[in-house]
Formats: structure tokens, C-alpha cells, sequence
């Protein structure tokens, strides 16, 4: 049996610039961190004369152009993995729709195990590469990169998106004590709502297609906190990039409608009444999860408790798309 586990992630700056429809015109740029919550796709052969795919549902098909999820599908294809007596599982730690990067770390992971299949090596530049191009060239998702290439790589690292569509990696250059830090201080917190990452960067996406000047903006603004939030990193100023996250957040509000809801800016103000610095929600927003950085994790966690949320500690993930077998 083959298994590949690839990282889910948090955006640390500059999210929403990883889009085609921005950085082929104007170039994005962001830092993201891989976690220690992970995606994990299984393929064996069997005895069967069937491909039995499970996911969410369970498919039994002849062929795998009768399988009706599209990035497997899609990814058999691209491979040209004819064999039908296969069985390909996924599981996850955290359920997908939750802001974390899900789809990206579940293609990543599925090429992976698909190449290991096949007996062929893929370095990770060329892995996340073919994971965007599924899902944003074949299936046309209106999503970025970001979630790809941080699942790929793996650790906390500084992504820059040319416009000719090149992508430059670096890791974030920060010192043990900063990372330690930023280990402890860094919370999450679900909101208990999940939701479609497609559906909330459509609106976005359309826009900036159509140069709306707000919109592009925003974008702009955005960017530039990415880079003052990797300032703020790597010189250690992590009570500066908490109060850059706040900016980040409520920039983000104003981007596209249903970015947040009552629930979550009662949740964010209660967070800054007891020790944030400031937050956002993660991924494309309107659900997910909370993120905050705080020097007072005691007191944000027990204020977290008494309004019901359930936390999700994390740690970091250094290993990027791996074979565990």
C-alpha cells in the first residue's frame, strides 16, 4: 500500500494575491506555514476488476473517466493510469471547507501517492505545479496557489508569484526564539461553520478580471502587508505582525461580501478584549477558523472556551508531500 500525507496550512501575509486573475498582472506575493493537521491519500492494487474510489462517497467504476470526483479523475488522466483494479482512499485530520487549504494538500498528496505508483520521482516545484494546473487550468477553479505550493514544501515559507507564472520559494528566515514564540501564540479557533473556498473567491476573482479598481486595491494593500508582515518576522516583531493581522482582517472584510458574519466579529472583539493582538479568519473567510496572535494565551483561550469554540492546537509541519509507505 502506497500513502502520501501532505500538510494542511495557515496564511501568515499577504493572502489573496496568489490568484491568476491578480499576479498576472501585478504579481503576488505571501508567507504561509504549513501545520502538523494533514490530508492522507492510500492507492493499492487489488484482486477487483473495478477501481473503487472512497472520499466522502464510495464510486465503483470500469474506467477512470466514469469517476465522478474531478481531481481524481483529472489526476489519473494526467498520469495516464490506465489500471482499473486500484483503490485510492483519502482521509483528513480537519473536514474540508474549513479555510486550511484541504483541496490543495488532498492534490498534492494524490500525485504523490499516483507517481509513487508509477515508480517515477517528482521534486515538489513540479508536484504543486501539476496540483494547480488541475485544479485551476483543467477544472477551472477561481482559487490561487498558495495552498499547493505550501503543502509541497512544507515549513513556513515566502512564496513570490511572477506574472509570467513562475513561482519563487524561500523559507522565512526567523530565529529560534521567534519561531518558538510564534508556536505558542499563535491560536486557532473553529467557528464551526464550513464553506466552499470557490464560492467566496468568485467574486473576487470576476473583479479583479475586470480591473474593478476597489477591488484591485485591496489586493495591492494586501500585498504590501504580506511584505511588512515578513519584516515583522524575520526581525522578530511578532506583537507588530499580530497588529498587521488585524489590519490584514479587517482589509479582508471589505473585499467581498459574507467575508465574516455576526458570530465571528462578536468573537473577534471579545478576542481583543482578552489578549489578542489581532486575528483573522482563515482561508477565504465566511468560516473556518479564527486565527489570533497573542502574548496572553491563558486568558484568550479561556475566554475562547466560554463562548463555545473548540481550539485546534497545531504545530508546524517541515516535511511538505511525503511518502509514509
Amino acid at each position: 500500500m502506497i500513502i502520501a500525507r501532505s500538510p494542511l496550512r495557515v496564511s501568515l501575509g499577504g493572502g489573496g494575491t496568489d490568484l491568476p486573475s491578480y499576479y498576472r498582472e501585478h504579481g503576488g506575493f505571501l508567507v504561509a506555514g504549513a501545520i502538523d493537521k494533514y490530508v492522507y491519500v492510500t492507492v493499492h492494487d487489488t484482486f477487483l476488476k473495478q477501481m473503487l474510489v472512497r472520499y466522502s462517497q464510495i464510486e465503483w467504476v470500469n474506467h477512470r473517466s466514469e469517476i465522478k470526483h474531478p481531481i481524481i479523475r483529472e489526476a489519473l488522466q494526467l498520469l495516464d493510469v490506465r489500471e482499473v483494479n486500484l483503490e485510492i482512499t483519502t482521509i483528513a485530520d480537519i473536514p474540508a471547507g474549513t479555510g486550511l487549504g484541504s483541496s490543495g494538500s488532498f492534490t498534492t498528496a494524490l500525485l504523490k501517492a499516483l507517481y509513487k505508483y508509477k515508480r517515477a520521482f517528482v521534486q515538489s516545484g513540479e508536484l504543486a505545479e501539476q496540483a494547480c494546473h488541475i485544479e485551476l487550468d483543467l477544472l477551472g477553479e477561481p482559487i490561487g496557489k498558495q495552498d499547493q505550493y505550501i503543502a509541497a514544501f512544507g515549513g513556513l515559507s515566502v512564496f513570490e508569484f511572477e506574472k509570467s507564472g513562475k513561482v519563487n520559494v524561500r523559507p522565512l528566515r526567523v530565529s529560534e526564539e521567534t519561531y518558538h514564540r510564534l508556536h505558542d501564540n499563535l491560536l486557532m479557533f473553529s467557528t464551526g461553520t464550513i464553506r466552499s473556498a470557490s464560492a467566496v473567491l468568485k467574486d473576487q476573482n470576476e473583479k479583479t478580471k475586470a480591473s474593478d479598481k476597489t477591488m484591485l486595491d485591496n489586493l495591492h494593500y494586501n500585498k504590501e502587508l504580506g511584505y511588512k508582515s515578513l519584516d515583522a518576522l524575520e526581525s522578530g516583531d511578532l506583537v507588530g505582525f499580530g497588529r498587521l493581522m488585524h489590519d490584514h482582517w479587517e482589509n479582508k472584510k471589505k473585499r467581498t461580501s459574507g467575508m465574516s458574519s455576526g458570530d465571528i466579529d462578536r468573537w473577534y472583539a471579545i478576542a481583543l478584549e482578552h489578549g489578542a493582538i489581532g486575528g483573522k479568519v482563515i482561508g477565504a473567510g465566511g468560516g473556518g477558523f479564527l486565527m489570533f496572535y497573542t502574548e496572553k494565551p491563558g486568558q484568550l483561550r479561556e475566554a475562547m472556551r466560554k463562548e463555545g469554540l473548540f481550539e485546534l492546537r497545531f504545530g508546524f509541519d517541515f516535511d511538505g508531500t511525503k511518502l509514509l509507505g
